[in-house]
């Protein structure tokens, strides 16, 4: 049986915030933001229907991602906290986006995530 959508989104989350709480480590400055939206680019942004509200926070997302890579090494480390807690509040707000007004596509329903048109939330 396939993971469900929101599952899938929970776990995307989840690493979105391990990168942040981890930064500056394994994760160069540059790829960051693309590391941090990787799990919701690849498991859920094509599985449900386009939504202006999932894409801005996306887009916030992405945002927040870049201003902590942005932080100077030699910045105080409430400067860097900060940024830190900017963009885990960021990827919060895109997991309850996709939660509260995700819909599933009929790539998902061919994937047997539930059936096209169904929210996120009911997916299997």
């Amino acid at each position: 049986m396939a993971a469900s959508l929101a599952d899938l989104m929970r776990g995307a989350a989840a690493e979105a915030r391990r990168l942040a709480a981890t930064f500056p480590g394994a994760v160069a400055k540059d790829d960051l933001p693309w590391r941090v939206i990787a799990g919701f680019d690849a498991d859920i942004r094509g599985h449900i229907e386009r939504d202006r509200r999932i894409e801005d926070e996306r887009d916030r997302v992405l945002m927040a991602s870049v201003t902590l890579a942005e932080v100077p090494p030699e910045a105080e480390t409430e400067e860097r906290e900060r940024a830190r807690r900017g963009l885990v509040r960021a990827v919060d707000y895109l997991e309850e986006a996709v939660l509260r007004f995700g819909i599933l596509n009929r790539v998902a329903a061919q994937r047997g995530c539930g059936a096209a048109g169904d929210p996120v939330t009911s997916s299997r």
